[in-house]
């Protein structure tokens, strides 16, 4: 018969092994996402860069090296601040790129570090002639919440990549992506693009964790039932 004592201390560890299930379902869940992500990474590095000029076109080529004709536009530029590359604390220089049907996609033209100082800017101006760049496209991710910015003073500050609220300031609809400039592109500061972070081991190694957890407190669990059910 079990003890009363027992029971409390019994439903907490069956909620805790619970959890710990869960969690390791979690990161193996995490790890079929991040397969998944690696698949549509080499599957596109696989097909050479093709000229697109439609918004929808744009949208369906996450991951792809893509060309792009059209112009920046060199007056309503976004300084895109808190970043970290190579251990250096800077920003991105994000362009609008209008192509020639008036599509428009933020170009992030490379990262610049700040050198201890954030008093001045380095010179980002670009030409506004019409180019053809190469690029490779991302889905934007916001990092945080969108701090509300009243200034309409160009190049802006930026903290968070939300498309519609950089639409609102530029006072055009941008297309949900964001174009990585190629490495060989002119007009571009450092560039050292990492489109996926993370690794499918990493997930399958933490899931294997919390099962190990789960396993070694189930057996303590039933140890300790029997030693309970004897008394």
């Amino acid at each position: 018969m079990i003890k009363r004592t027992f029971v409390l201390p019994g439903l907490l560890i069956v909620l805790t092994i619970v959890g710990l299930l869960l969690l390791g379902f979690w990161q193996l869940e995490r790890a079929d996402e991040k397969h998944a992500i690696e698949h549509a990474i080499v599957l596109a590095s696989l097909n050479s860069a093709q000229l697109v000029t439609q918004a929808d076109t744009l949208i369906q080529k996450e991951y792809y090296q893509v060309l792009l004709e059209g112009r920046y536009d060199n007056d309503k530029q976004f300084i895109y601040d808190n970043q970290i590359v190579n251990g250096n604390a800077g920003y991105y220089v994000l362009t609008p790129f209008i192509l020639d049907n008036k599509t428009v996609i933020l170009v992030n033209r490379g990262f610049v570090p700040w050198y201890g100082s954030r008093e001045k800017l380095v010179d980002i101006a670009v030409s506004e002639a019409k180019v053809s760049i190469q690029v490779r496209l991302i889905k934007p991710k916001e990092r945080i919440k969108f701090k509300q910015n009243d200034s309409t003073t160009f190049p802006m500050l930026i903290q968070s990549l939300n498309i519609e609220r950089l639409s609102h300031l530029l006072d055009y609809q941008l297309v949900a992506m964001l174009a990585q400039l190629d490495v060989k592109s002119n007009n571009g500061f450092y560039r050292q693009w990492q489109p996926f972070y993370g690794s499918v081991d990493k997930h399958l190694g933490y899931a294997l964790q919390w099962f190990l957890m789960a396993f070694i407190l189930s057996f303590i669990a039933i140890r300790l039932w029997i030693k309970n059910t004897k008394n």
